[in-house]
């Protein structure tokens, strides 16, 4: 897909903060015909700009799920690990987001889990098994205070 322009990187912003919202609406904020906002939102889907839509979920309302944020730090940063541990995380749906990252670890994944039973699953059978993990910090959330913010 070409670069992005100003009307498309406005149609990005409305659908990060309302991904339902119509093409009707996005069209009309941003100056276009519903059709041609649609062709856009298409575009960008099939350029993998869009990759998904996803729904935020109160975890209040789930079964007392809770995050886990994990540092991971590699053996090495070759281009080689990096791509054989990035190829086996996309393995395990457990694995909710994984971030490579600057600083004192090398990735940041996030899981979620009912229970210390659960995560001792994960840590076990998936992530102490991923290839070139030098070292696993765990920290468990107590509750999440901002999973998005709404730009107005």
């Amino acid at each position: 897909m070409s670069a992005l322009d100003a009307i498309d990187r406005n149609i990005l912003r409305l659908l990060r903060l309302d991904a339902r919202m119509s093409t009707a609406k996005i069209a009309e904020e941003v100056g276009l015909s519903a059709s041609t906002c649609l062709r856009r939102i298409k575009l960008m889907e099939h350029g993998g700009v869009i990759r998904g839509y996803t729904a935020l979920v109160d975890h209040s309302a789930r079964d007392a799920a809770m995050a886990v944020i994990i540092n991971i730090t590699l053996e090495r940063q070759t281009e080689d690990y990096l791509n054989r541990f990035e190829t086996a995380v996309r393995r395990h749906p457990e694995i909710q987001e994984c971030y490579l990252m600057t600083g004192g670890s090398d990735y940041l994944l996030r899981v979620e889990v009912e229970n210390a039973a659960e995560f001792e699953r994960i840590h076990t059978e998936i992530l102490s098994t991923l290839p070139g993990v030098l070292r696993i910090h765990s920290s468990f959330s107590i509750r999440n205070v901002l999973a998005t913010r709404r730009r107005k």
